[in-house]
């Protein structure tokens, strides 16, 4: 199959998944995420209509947001764990980022989107519900507190909060989208967090389910890395 194929078929399984749970489907949008993959992919995929694309190392992204720089509309999201030394990369190329997940993060990055003369970055963060030891993100007891810090910082733009569940399970899944929509509902809900970015390619039908409005698609549209 082709990416122009693969895309169709992830944006009629959104559509699907959207009016099974009585939503408009143009409220979740396709996040590609195209890390490892090399520009002339990135370009089928934009030649296809897709805009947005997901990145998880900050050099990655940067060398790709230059190089595919004459793409005047693309959007590019990093979605990985950010180092803060790597955050002028962010800030200078990203136009929204998934995972910040504390204070100290959202400060440093804050810092240099000021320092690159850039608007408010798209905020969103991180928020490690699976309780697990290995995965980054903020755990609901120090959600509040990395809130604080995102909306005390002029340079970000607070817009939501982002999830990546344990892999294999779809019920431990759904239980993880279903508690991140809860924790959006307990710090100001839809009105004040209008985005949560949740769902990949096993998993992305419970995660519209649950109210997932940026689905992070890879594998079902590049094919495997």
């Amino acid at each position: 199959m082709s990416i122009t194929d693969r895309l169709n078929e992830v944006r009629a399984r959104i559509e699907r998944a959207a009016i099974a749970a009585s939503r408009d489907p143009a409220s979740v949008k396709l996040v590609a995420v195209s890390k490892t993959k090399d520009a002339s992919a990135i370009e089928e995929a934009y030649a296809a209509g897709q805009r947005a694309f997901g990145e998880s190392y900050a050099q990655e992204l940067a060398q790709k947001a230059q190089s595919l720089a004459h793409l005047a509309d693309i959007e590019w999201h990093f979605i990985g764990h950010l180092q803060s030394n790597k955050a002028k990369l962010i800030a200078a190329h990203a136009h929204v980022m998934h995972t910040i997940d504390s204070p100290s993060l959202a400060k440093e990055l804050a810092r240099r989107v000021r320092n690159a003369g850039k608007p408010p970055l798209t905020a969103l963060i991180e928020v490690n519900v699976g309780g697990e030891p290995q995965k980054h993100g903020a755990t609901a007891s120090e959600l509040q507190e990395v809130i604080d810090a995102v909306r005390a910082e002029d340079a970000l733009a607070l817009r939501g909060l982002m999830t990546i569940p344990p892999e294999g399970d779809l019920a431990i899944a759904k239980n993880v989208f279903e508690t991140l929509a809860s924790l959006r509902n307990l710090h100001g809900g839809a009105t004040l967090l209008p985005e949560l970015s949740m769902g990949m390619t096993s998993d992305l039908e419970a995660a519209v389910a649950a109210g997932a409005t940026m689905v992070r698609v890879g594998t079902a549209v590049f094919g495997d890395r």
